[in-house]
């Protein structure tokens, strides 16, 4: 084995990664902050802030949420979770045996491997461009990924009993300038990404998308589950504008499903 790849999979390296990766995500928090604290968002005819646009992550989240080294079908990246400050998921014990068979299995038990909806929050930080569009009443995203679309109103509906979906049953509701969606009514069918980290049909999520630069939305997601985790955790990653897009194409998954 080359001394690099040694000396990465070494308990020391693993222990600087970790570091490294909570360093970045503290830096990312103060600098997300004191520009948001400084810049004031376009605002949409009706006065909301104008999140409207193409936008698309930069980072690595959709093959890990944690900080994790370069593997097959996997590039390296640094994490996401911002809390627990380790960049630790806190699964309850079972689940965490859950989270290390879906690990083994990814290449063919990853829902996204089999073309179906990625969920939430995982749809926002796919590799694909998605399309922001708003009104007073809704917000609208479309995803680049096998034609996903995130209806999200923001006036007052009754939740359906017992509901539950791929995308869940969000409702939406702005603070000062940040679009605040709390999401229930999910099934249990999809991972928040590729290393097998997973969620059951409890899962709640409350997403904070804050236009915190000309070009960037700043992204927060806490997540809840009782049956899996033992409290709430979050995550958060800029997503930039696209400065040479009018519009998202298509990606037709079935044709890859096709050819496995």
């Amino acid at each position: 084995m080359p001394s690099a790849e040694r000396s990465i999979k070494s308990p020391a390296m693993k222990i600087t990664l970790v570091r490294m990766a909570a360093v970045a995500s503290f830096l990312f928090f103060l600098a997300s902050n004191l520009i948001a604290q400084t810049y004031t968002p376009p605002r949409t005819p009706s006065g909301d802030p104008d999140l409207q646009g193409i936008w698309q992550v930069r980072n690595t989240a959709n093959w890990d949420l944690q900080h994790h080294s370069g593997s097959y079908k996997t590039p390296a990246g640094l994490g996401v979770v911002v809390d627990p400050p380790d960049g630790s998921i806190p699964y309850q014990p079972w689940a965490a045996e859950k989270k290390k068979q879906n690990f083994a299995t990814r290449a063919t038990t990853d829902p996204r491997e089999k073309c179906y909806l990625a969920g939430v929050p995982r749809t926002m930080y796919l590799p694909y461009p998605l399309q922001i569009i708003q009104s007073p009443e809704e917000v609208m995203i479309f995803s680049e990924y096998v034609h996903t679309v995130r209806w999200i109103p923001l006036k007052k509906i009754d939740r359906y009993p017992s509901y539950e979906s791929w995308m869940g049953d969000p409702r939406a509701h702005w603070e000062g300038t940040t679009l605040v969606v709390e999401t229930i009514g999910f099934n249990d069918q999809t991972w928040f990404d590729y290393a097998g980290n997973f969620h059951s049909d409890a899962l709640k999520t409350t997403e904070r998308l804050t236009r915190t630069a000309p070009d960037v939305i700043t992204y927060e997601v806490i997540l809840e589950d009782p049956k899996v985790f033992t409290r709430p955790w979050t995550i958060r990653m800029p997503i930039y504008l696209h400065r040479d897009r009018t519009e998202i194409l298509e990606n037709e998954c079935y044709i890859y499903a096709q050819e496995r």
